[in-house]
């Protein structure tokens, strides 16, 4: 897990990689069969079935990868076509970027450089099939570039890191723009001319299992999204807040269980904790509400 970094920077002893704006995945291969999981070990083969047969053509034998699932619109990732492929049909693509075990053994001990070494074995690049590229050093330059093209930022990793399935300081995010996933503890309803409903209040976990109010996300949504949402979240309304530290606004709002995810993007955090200008980016089905927290400076 990755921690988020407030400033960008540059370090010889570093490795700068694009933050892709996908759907993270773990491939294994074993012989004939290949499975795709997601972060809370879903499957995801039959999701997308040109880059399980992909796999099972490109990959080596005995093999377990950490990638991520990206949809390509306008020459560059793109969440919410990744969401909208059932609508509208978008090239999806599996970018490698970690290797944990190839050909018998476990290769998550090694420095992540050797690791990088590794992939060309683990994996054949070629359709619905890249290798996630990366810079020594140079954070400054890569993010610049990023931001500039419309990217959402970039991962550091510390070069001669082990991989860890834990949070860890050794892999930061340096962000072109605010975002962070929230659990969705309840809704307003719409007024005017909107349908479905109104704002999405939202929150994060902490260490003690307490929903934390976050604030409303009331931007982002098409009509369409606004309609299934309040059909999806009206099935899940409970009678009292889930939101275990006061905060939530009691006026006009249905409470759900919280247990759904979804990602906004944001202008900063004000004093009290809450997002400001907050706009709906999608839903996350890859994460465990539980696991959701808030996403602070490694630094």
């Amino acid at each position: 897990m990755t921690a988020i970094v407030a400033e960008r920077f540059s370090d010889p002893s570093w490795i700068f990689e694009p933050k892709l704006d996908g759907m993270r995945c773990l491939v294994y291969r074993h012989g004939d069969q290949v499975r795709l999981l997601s972060r809370n070990r879903r499957r995801m083969n039959e999701r997308f079935p040109e880059i399980a047969d992909s796999v099972s053509s490109r990959a080596a034998a005995d093999v377990v990868l950490d990638c991520e699932v990206v949809a390509i619109e306008g020459g560059r990732p793109s969440f919410g076509a990744l969401q909208a492929r059932a609508q509208r049909p978008a090239p999806v693509l599996l970018y490698v970027f970690d290797v944990l075990h190839l050909d018998g053994r476990s290769t998550r001990e090694l420095p992540l450089v050797e690791r990088k070494e590794l992939l060309p074995a683990a994996i054949d690049v070629g359709e619905h099939v890249r290798l996630v590229p990366h810079r020594a050093g140079d954070g400054h330059g890569l993010f610049t570039e990023l931001c500039s093209l419309g990217w959402e930022g970039v991962v550091a990793k510390r070069a001669a890191s082990p991989y860890t399935s834990a949070r860890s300081s050794d892999w930061r995010k340096l962000r072109c723009t605010l975002r962070q996933e929230l659990v969705i503890g309840g809704f307003t309803d719409p007024s005017g001319e909107r349908r479905g409903l109104g704002a999405l209040l939202v929150g994060y976990f902490d260490d003690d299992g307490r929903l934390h109010y976050a604030g409303k996300v009331g931007s982002g949504f098409d009509q369409q999204l606004l309609v299934a949402l309040r059909r999806v979240l009206g099935e899940m309304e409970i009678a009292a807040s889930p939101f275990g530290v006061a905060g939530a606004p009691a006026a006009g709002a249905h409470w759900v269980a919280p247990t759904l995810v979804c990602e906004v993007a944001f202008a900063a955090w004000t004093a009290a904790g809450l997002l400001r200008h907050a706009r709906f980016i999608g839903m996350r089905s890859d994460k465990p509400a539980r696991a959701v927290r808030r996403e602070t400076s490694a630094r």
